[in-house]
This record gives structure tokens, C-alpha cells and sequence, in this order.
């Protein structure tokens, strides 16, 4: 039996038919811009988030460049980035016109190196910085990581593209920051029907300016007191995510229990899966593994085989990326960690109601390999 790396078709029972009633009124309506979908979706994600502002915009990679703008980076200005992450982080720094520098990976949870962060801050004095929480978790350092940002004047962004839904220590991972993003991209635990994004800030000022940013940086309807752009959610993603925020609590506990599956049985079949940190409980956004670089592509050609869906989250560092180049000014990290572990991560399927068929047929394509080396 197949099974992909990801499935986003599992939707719950009825779910389709509401969906598809939502959308006959709301273009019956000609309601596509604004409006109450929005408005309601706002306030719920604000909820979920326990924060005190929730902006909605158009993608996961605009809401970094509008976090980015609000706190007032700019031209020339320095911004310190995990080397271990997906491109948007990047480019959005660039987007903005700053400029870039990464830090490599602490190898332990397999997130931003503090002990490297606070070397580069002291060295560079950047203006914001941004720290990235990957795998549906974070680092375990994070309340040193803000109150060390606070301290010495650099503001932190916190980019939670695929930590929806994730606590620390029973709270809200997003409920302290001072600024962090989200993105509604299909695949993530909370999904839309197409490309979407959020903002989040207890700081009514950065709110203001942030929303100004995502409507061409409108005061009123004909009058413009800064240059933002076009980043509006249109109403049919926010009715899509409002739907889904509805069923959002079931569908984490559903990827959790696969999660636990995975902790449980991939030692036993010589794999180690990667933990969250202490005090996270996680969203279950996807399984960690880190295996030898002469022993994943084994694996891996037993998986195509059998038809099961894998990833490497991520394949490389950013600054190795060809596109990285021209704009990277300094990486600090002489470990390589994140080119390291970009060589060796392994992500096994996961996805909301995952069967357990599907897990056993993943785990018996493991002990296929393990009986053919």
C-alpha cells in the first residue's frame, strides 16, 4: 500500500459540504475581498494565538517582509537568520533590502545556535533579528533568546510558519513574542485553500503599521501614509481557514497520536527520532529523524519503492544556496552544523488521520531495509 509523505484531502465528515455551501453564498454575494470572513478570522486566530493582534495577509513570506517592515528594517539595515531554514526566511530579509547573516544550528534540537547568536549580535549589532520555529516546536532556549534581544536593543521575529498550534509551557508559543508570523500554505497544520498568512503582536503600534503594510499602506481609503503593497487574504481562504479552525484542536491530536507512534517504535527499528525540547508540547507538524548521509539514500530507495513519501526538511543550508550568494554577508558558525544535519535529516510521513495501517506500512519498508544491509 502507498502512503505519502502528506495527505490534505482527509478532511472530517460534512466538512466538504459546508465548505462548498460557504463558497455558493459568498460568490453569490460577490463576497471576495474584506468583510466578515475576514473580521471573524482575525479575532479567532488572535484567540488561538493568545495574543492580542492577528492580521491576516496573503502568504506565509509576506507576513516575515511585513513583521520586517513594522519593527522599521529597511535598507542597509543588518538582520541576523537561522542557516537552517526554508528560503522565504531569507529572501525575505533581502525583500526588504537588509542585509543578511546566518547562524548555524545548534544539533541538539536542531534550531538557531544561541551561544553563536549572542557572539553575532555583540559583533555585528543588528537591527532585528529572526529566529525560526521548525518541525512544529521550538528552541529550548527561547526565553533567554527574547530577554537577550530585548537587552540589547535587537528586535526578534519569530517565524511560526509551521509551529501553529504549538505551547510552551501550556501557553501559546506565540503569546510572548513581540512580533511572529504564520503561513496558511496547504501543507501546514492549519491549511488554507490556497496561499495565506498571518501576523501576531501584543504591540498595538506594530498592529497599526502592519496593517497599514498589508493595504498599500492606506490611513484611508484614497489617502497613503506609507508604502506598503497588496497583501490582502481574500475572503474564500479566511472562510476556508474559520472552517478549519473548527476541527483544528481534533486534527493536531490526530497527528500527535501518529507522532507518539513514531517515538515509540522507530528505536526499536535502529532510527532515532528527534524530540521537541523540554516544556513544548507540539503540533505534530512533522516526524525528525537524522540518519547517517551514506545510509539515507538506502533508505530512501527502499521507501520509493514501496510507494511511501519521505522528505528532508531541509536539504540545505541557506548559505549554500546558489541564490544566497550574492546577498549573504557573513554565516557565523564554524561547525557547519547545518550543512551537516541538511545531509542527514529524514522526515517519514505525517499527516492529520493517518491510519495505523499506514504507519505499519512504513515501518515494515524500515525493517525491509534493515534486513537488506
Amino acid at each position: 500500500m502507498a502512503v505519502p509523505f502528506i495527505d490534505i484531502k482527509r478532511f472530517e465528515d460534512g466538512f466538504l459540504d459546508e465548505w462548498n455551501e460557504k463558497v455558493k453564498q459568498m460568490s453569490a454575494n460577490a463576497q471576495f475581498i474584506g468583510g466578515n470572513e475576514v473580521t471573524e478570522l482575525e479575532s479567532n486566530l488572535a484567540k488561538f494565538a493568545e495574543t492580542k493582534f492577528a492580521i491576516a495577509c496573503a502568504n506565509g513570506t509576506d507576513a516575515l517582509q511585513l513583521a520586517l517592515r513594522a519593527v522599521g528594517v529597511g535598507r542597509g539595515d543588518k538582520v541576523l537568520l537561522p542557516d537552517s531554514t526554508f528560503w522565504a526566511t531569507f529572501e525575505a530579509v533581502v525583500n526588504v533590502g537588509a542585509d543578511p547573516f546566518t547562524i548555524d544550528t545548534n544539533p541538539v534540537d536542531l534550531q538557531m545556535d544561541l551561544s553563536t547568536f549572542k557572539a553575532a549580535v555583540l559583533k555585528v549589532k543588528p537591527k532585528a533579528a529572526l529566529v525560526v520555529h521548525l518541525y512544529g516546536w521550538g528552541t529550548g532556549d527561547i526565553i533567554e533568546l527574547r530577554e537577550f534581544c530585548k537587552n540589547n536593543q535587537v528586535a526578534l521575529i519569530e517565524d511560526g510558519a509551521q509551529c501553529f498550534g504549538v505551547k510552551f509551557k501550556g501557553s501559546s508559543l506565540y503569546k510572548d513574542a513581540l512580533i511572529s508570523t504564520t503561513s496558511f500554505y496547504p501543507a501546514k497544520v492549519l491549511g488554507a485553500a490556497g496561499d495565506g498568512g498571518a501576523v501576531f503582536t501584543n504591540d498595538e503600534e506594530l498592529s497599526v503599521v502592519t496593517r497599514r503594510l498589508v493595504n498599500h499602506g492606506r490611513t484611508s481609503h484614497y489617502e497613503h501614509g506609507i508604502v506598503g503593497w497588496n497583501s490582502r487574504l481574500d475572503s474564500l481562504q479566511a472562510a476556508f481557514l474559520n472552517l478549519s479552525l473548527k476541527h483544528l484542536n481534533k486534527r493536531i491530536e490526530s497527528r500527535k497520536k501518529s507522532q507518539n507512534i513514531y517515538y515509540k517504535t522507530l528505536p526499536s527499528l535502529g532510527i532515532q527520532p528527534i524530540h521537541p525540547p523540554k516544556d513544548y508540547d507540539e503540533n505534530g507538524y512533522c516526524n525528525v529523524t537524522l540518519v547517517s548521509p551514506e545510509e539515507r539514500p538506502k533508505i530512501e530507495a527502499v521507501l520509493k519503492e514501496k510507494g511511501i513519501g519521505f522528505g528532508n526538511i531541509y536539504p540545505g543550508a541557506m548559505s549554500d544556496q546558489p541564490g544566497a550568494k550574492p546577498h549573504l554577508i557573513e554565516r557565523f558558525g564554524d561547525k557547519f552544523e547545518a550543512r551537516r544535519i541538511s545531509k542527514s535529516v529524514l522526515n517519514f510521513p505525517l499527516f492529520a488521520y493517518m491510519t495505523d495501517s499506514e504507519l505499519d506500512e512504513v515501518f515494515s519498508a524500515i525493517s525491509e531495509y534493515n534486513k537488506s544491509k
